[in-house]
């Protein structure tokens, strides 16, 4: 029985449980979401792993994605990597392995790592085309669902897959001009290859109901992938996208009727101005299923800095309503990251993550408690209070005040230093005042 099949006849699991720790909410809470289509726990059966429900009135969560390329191939530092974002605080991986031995990288990272890990098949199926045929156009179905199941088997616990490209999408793209920035998905990219090269219909559409009996096997989260994603500001909202998210949207619907968790992957690249319009669109059509999101990118002028640009995104978009965020590093758009850009890139995310949650949970009691240390020169209170209080420790450390009270930024001119005293009363009493 699968978490949201257990959850519509009443059942509260103990995956439910684990999940609602730390939520400031109840098991039956969780429950709820997950029967009604707005919560999901990825957690595949096979596998035990730390858990974390991810959806409606649940704090927005932060994933990290790693993996090989075809020209670094090191599964070491793929490990280092994931062991890495998980301390620095991503509730979710994503490993996203092109190069090497997929099967053997893929079980060492799931060993590694106490996190729900996540993947794109479609990767794995097309480099195994071109393996055995020297062609992806001549991937078969047979090896697209035999690498299905070997990823859920393995231990997936959600499974980016792209159900939503079929003739239609790839219509209204030929329809609108293509577009400025080309189609970035690496899956979507080479299915909509796949689909013209041999004129036929994408058959993780066709066959919907096999990709759901497969994941559903392991309770596997199907993660609707978003193949036609805007890679620019300026295809942002075009045609062929929402396309895709409508259609997205219709089969998650129809992946919960059958009894398999769903989550919709939205864009991308969006200036902020479309940000609010593009998640209360996936919100209303998918009926609130929980919405995974690419940073999104506010600019493509930032390449060095993507991370920034993503973590405005980021919170744009967890503040109107998304569910998970997928995690940009500052090597975005320019190479493969290393294990500092994924620390730096779970950072950002966490913070937008954060300042999403501030209005869309009104969860600010940290920022205010936060706010009373600093006002009152508690400098040991402000580094446990904080995100990435040992970077901040780190930091002080590093260039010591003279006044133990202050810092070096000021100094004798600390503006709260000079003011307190005459508020003594008032901070003695813990008043707002």
């Amino acid at each position: 029985m699968t978490q949201i099949e257990a959850a519509i006849k009443g059942i509260i699991t103990k995956e439910m449980e684990g999940a609602a720790t730390g939520e400031n909410r109840t098991a039956e809470y969780v429950r709820q979401m997950v029967a009604e289509g707005k919560a999901v726990i990825p957690n595949n059966t096979g596998r035990k792993a730390r858990l974390v429900a991810i959806g409606a009135g649940l704090r927005t969560k932060v994933n990290a994605s790693i993996g090989t390329s075809s020209d670094i191939i090191d599964v070491k530092a793929e490990v280092e990597k994931a062991l890495a974002a998980e301390k620095a605080g991503a509730d979710t991986l994503m490993e996203l392995s092109v190069g090497g031995d997929l099967d053997a990288i893929r079980k060492e990272v799931l060993a590694a790592t106490s996190l729900s890990v996540g993947s794109v098949p479609l990767y794995q199926a097309f480099k195994e085309a071109i393996e055995r045929y020297h062609d992806p156009n001549k991937l078969t179905e047979e090896l697209l669902f035999d690498v299905l199941e070997r990823q859920c088997s393995d231990g997936i616990s959600f499974m980016a897959v792209h159900c939503g490209i079929n003739r239609l999408t790839i219509e209204r793209l030929n329809r609108q001009g293509y577009r400025y920035g080309g189609l970035v998905s690496r899956g979507g990219s080479y299915m909509v290859g796949w689909m013209l090269r041999n004129n036929r219909e994408n058959p993780l559409y066709e066959k919907f109901d096999k990709v759901v009996g497969i994941l559903k096997k392991y309770d596997c989260v199907l993660s609707l992938g978003n193949g036609l994603r805007a890679g620019a500001v300026h295809d942002s909202l075009d045609r062929a996208q929402v396309q895709e998210l409508l259609i997205n949207c219709e089969l998650a619907e129809a992946g919960q009727e059958m009894g398999c968790q769903m989550m919709c992957e939205g864009p991308g690249h969006l200036p902020l101005d479309d940000i609010e319009a593009n998640v209360k669109l996936q919100k209303r059509m998918s009926n609130d299923a929980p919405f995974y999101v690419l940073g999104p990118l506010t600019t493509d002028i930032a390449a060095g800095y993507d991370h920034i640009s993503a973590a405005i995104g980021a919170a744009e978009a967890a503040r109107y309503g998304a569910d998970l965020i997928c995690y940009v590093t500052p090597a975005e758009h320019l190479a493969l990251p290393n294990r500092d850009d994924v620390v730096e890139g779970v950072r950002a995310a966490r913070i937008a993550a954060h300042a999403g949650d501030m209005v869309k949970l009104k969860s600010g009691s940290r920022d205010m408690a936060m706010a009373k240390a600093r006002r009152d020169l508690k400098w040991d209170e402000q580094q446990r209070l904080g995100l990435f209080g040992e970077k901040a420790a780190e930091i002080r450390a590093s260039r010591a005040p003279e006044e133990p009270d202050t810092c070096t930024l000021c100094g004798s001119f600390c503006a709260l230093d000079n003011v307190n005293a005459y508020f003594r009363e008032s901070l003695r009493g813990g008043g707002k005042a």
